[in-house]
């Protein structure tokens, strides 16, 4: 473990955002879409199945999380899953998207199931022994903020790009289908190429020992983290409840500017909301070394909040001045990813300090899994506001004229609801009980 982080370290671990910043902005922005505007598929049956993928993610992560502890206890390093991972996730994200035309709204509907339940697994392999990475690079309060802030400014640079560019590279093909499969091609590679060159952050040290371990004994090691550890429950909690809100208006975007905002961009969204975070990730640093990890986090949070609740106005006079609440929406989104992220591995190191070293890739587990919940069920939200505000659903080509109804239903799930949601995060975490001066004794 270093005591001082250097540079080379810092960079490798945040070129994996690359690939994370990607994977977790494009299935949410596109995926409802595609299946919606171009294959057909209703909104509730679009939205089910990203949730049945999703569900598949919580089941196996933790299964993933315990075998990270395992091949670093017997390999000595959590790399092979990750390289894995990294490798298979191109193949069967573009698969995903090229989903022939004319075979109908069902079979459509199971192929993207199947494929976005590989793509998700090979996510999975890279995404849970990432996330238990800082807690083992360093032991360092204030270390760990800037490891994670540097790894928030490529993941906000991979949002922008990824957000920006990919809606371009598809809507440059006059053919929908062909659109969203060259989309797809590029991105797989730019997010396989993040994720293979961070595998190699994982270090390696010397293997030990270890008990041969059951799927059922993984299960247990990634619940017993959950259940010893209060401080990972509400952390746990409010990451889930914000990733929901954030999950919501991130597939509500295209919706927002194809149906709400006179002349909207979905590339002038993601600018105005990405190109702040990219400005303040470094500065939500800057004032938790002043303030602590914990107070810095709510203000981001409030600030999140006072941004959606302003965009409700959406509701009575639609323009491109909503532009300007989503710039300061960004700004407390930096904050709202950067430290709970930084505050994971206090998390893992305090209860190291209490129960032993080797669980990170239980928390780990458990960590994406939760988070990939948060994620799935703002696609799923979505997709039921949709339904039940009217919104109808299309074959790729046919452009079709939406209800007043459904775009009202769009304008509050990028406003009021989120709002809504970010509010209950906070009371999750009034329990978050970790301070700087606990993770220095833990150390």
């Amino acid at each position: 473990m270093e005591s001082v982080l250097t540079r080379k370290t810092i960079a490798t671990y945040a070129v994996g955002s690359v690939g994370t910043g990607g994977f977790g902005t494009l299935p949410g922005l596109v995926l409802l879409a595609y299946m919606t505007d171009n294959l057909g598929i209703a909104a509730a049956a679009a939205g089910a199945l990203i949730t049945v993928a999703k569900v598949w993610d919580v089941i196996i992560d933790p299964v993933i999380g315990a075998r990270s502890d395992r091949s670093l206890a017997l390999r000595g390093t959590r790399r092979p899953a990750m390289i894995l991972g990294a490798l298979a996730l191109p193949v069967f994200f573009v698969l995903t998207f090229a989903v022939p035309a004319g075979i109908g709204p069902v079979a459509s509907g199971v192929w993207v199931l199947i494929a976005f339940l590989i793509t998700a697994t090979a996510f999975s392999l890279f995404q849970v022994p990432y996330i238990a990475l800082p807690a083992e690079l360093t032991d360092q309060y204030d270390a760990r903020t800037r490891l994670i802030s540097a790894r928030v400014v490529v993941l906000t640079l991979a949002i922008l790009l990824f957000g920006a560019g990919a809606p371009e590279i598809q809507k440059a093909f006059e053919n929908s289908y062909t659109g969203y499969l060259v989309m797809a091609i590029v991105a797989g590679l730019v997010i396989g190429g993040g994720l293979f060159i961070a595998s190699f952050v994982a270090k390696r040290r010397d293997p030990v020992p270890a008990e041969p371990f059951s799927i059922a004994d993984n299960y247990r090691a990634g619940f017993a983290a959950l259940r010893r550890s209060q401080p990972f429950r509400s952390l746990l909690a409010t990451f889930l409840l914000q990733g929901l809100a954030t999950g919501l208006m991130l597939a509500g975007a295209v919706y927002l500017a194809n149906h709400v905002i006179p002349g909207g961009s979905v590339t002038f969204i993601f600018i105005s909301l990405v190109a702040p975070a990219i400005l303040f990730a470094p500065v939500w640093a800057i004032i938790s070394r002043r303030i602590g990890k914990e107070r810095t986090f709510i203000v981001a949070s409030v600030l999140f909040g006072i941004a959606t609740l302003v965009m409700a106005l959406l509701l009575v006079s639609p323009g491109q001045w909503v532009y300007a609440p989503i710039a300061l929406a960004g700004i407390g989104y930096a904050g709202m990813q950067s430290l709970p992220l930084s505050m994971l591995p206090d998390v893992i190191s305090h209860d190291a300090g209490r129960h032993g070293q080797g669980a990170a890739g239980s928390f780990g587990g458990v960590w994406t899994a939760g988070e990939t919940t948060g994620i799935a069920l703002g696609t799923t939200v979505l997709g039921i506001v949709l339904s039940a505000s009217g919104y109808i659903e299309s074959v790729g080509g046919v452009d079709v004229q939406q209800p007043a109804s459904a775009v009202t239903g769009i304008a509050l799930s990028f406003s009021i609801v989120p709002a809504v949601i970010i509010a209950l995060s906070l009371v999750t975490f009034s329990r978050y009980p970790l301070r700087k001066a606990d993770i220095d004794a833990a150390r």
